[in-house]
């Protein structure tokens, strides 16, 4: 019935169905079946909107002003200049006359969210390979979308461009990008926005010492030249992991049937973007932590200096990660022992796995 009231997460709040019945109707999508609810995410952004038209993310309550252009731009460049499975079309409703915020309507991608305990659970070791194999296949293939410099969306313009240092550094946490004579390079953006998070964990509280921070130091030094190796920019998406993509198993195997959330995408070195999903296969297991890079290092050859680099682009992974927790779940954060002594585990794993064979 039209005055029935869903709760659908703590930021999105309460939604009545008219209110779903009128985003149906104004973009031709069939009339209203059902919603449910998404089984992951941080900030509760989405559900699923289930019509006679078929199934449809419904994503509202954007962060910041430049999510969604963000996150359609990229989406639609994934579609057009790869085979990389997108939700497309990516629509954005900006009137805010159905909610007091903007939202987005795009289609719900096919397969599983194999990242969630109850899918994980039916998964045998051979599907966890073959998934990470997957996971590296097709964030080569994501590579694949290149740029001339280290470049960020600007939403004010529409295009990709340099940005400074500066606003470099500061992302996400930036009003407006300025203007630029010379692009910012590799070795000094990298540095530049762990030094800022850094900064931002320091202020949040004392779990953050002067050991850290000399160790941070150590860690920038060891792979500063590496950083100056020659590349070329691509796509980077920075949260690529399996809680942002969904996969299913055909006649030939596992492979990745849909990537999305993609607010975090720039253009640098694609290496970095190793990181967050080395990450969590390698807690899972070593197998699966080489499976995935394997796999990714044979189709994407590594440069001279992968090794130290890759320190420094774990190092920047989880600050980003170190720097949330610090500054919102403080209780948690003083679980860590420290930001060397969780994040020095991450920033070893290319010794411990011994990646640095890959380099070409």
């Amino acid at each position: 019935m039209e005055s029935e009231t869903y709760h659908t997460s703590r930021r999105l709040g309460r939604v009545r169905r008219a209110q779903f019945d009128h985003v149906l109707h104004r973009h031709r999508l069939g009339e209203f079946i059902a919603v449910q609810e998404v089984p992951l995410g941080l900030f509760g952004q989405n559900v699923f909107l289930i019509s006679t038209r078929g199934q449809f993310v419904f994503r509202g309550a954007p962060l910041a002003p430049w999510q969604f252009p963000t996150e359609q731009f990229f989406t639609q460049l994934l579609h057009e200049r790869t085979r990389v499975p997108v939700p497309w079309p990516y629509v954005i409703d900006d009137s805010c006359d159905v909610f007091p915020w903007s939202y987005a309507l795009m289609p719900r991608m096919p397969g599983l969210q194999v990242s969630t305990r109850e899918v994980k659970k039916t998964l045998t070791e051979s599907d966890r390979l073959e998934i990470a194999r997957a996971m590296g296949r097709n964030l080569a293939t994501m590579h694949e979308v290149d740029a001339a410099v280290c470049s960020r969306f600007d939403p004010e313009r529409n295009v990709v461009r340099a940005v400074p240092l500066s606003d470099q550094a500061a992302w996400p946490w930036y009003e407006s990008y300025g203007e630029v004579d010379a692009p910012p390079l590799l070795h000094e953006i990298a540095p530049a926005r762990i030094r800022f998070l850094l900064k931002r964990a320091l202020s949040a509280s004392k779990l953050t010492t002067q050991r850290d921070i000399d160790w941070v130091e150590t860690i920038i030094a060891r792979g500063f030249d590496a950083l100056r190796e020659p590349f070329g920019p691509c796509l980077v998406m920075e949260d690529y992991k399996e809680g942002n993509v969904v996969l299913r198993r055909d006649g030939k195997g596992w492979e990745v049937s849909g990537v999305f959330d993609l607010m975090g995408c720039y253009f640098g070195d694609g290496e970095a973007d190793l990181s967050r999903v080395l990450a969590e296969y390698f807690d899972e297991s070593p197998h699966l932590a080489v499976a995935f890079a394997r796999t990714y290092l044979d189709l994407r050859p590594p440069r001279p200096g992968f090794t130290e680099r890759f320190a420094v682009f774990m190092l920047l992974d989880r600050m980003i990660l170190w720097e949330y927790v610090v500054r919102n779940e403080p209780a948690t954060a003083g679980k860590l022992g420290g930001l060397r002594q969780w994040a020095k585990r991450y920033t070893d794993i290319a010794d411990i796995l011994a990646l640095k064979a890959a380099e070409s």
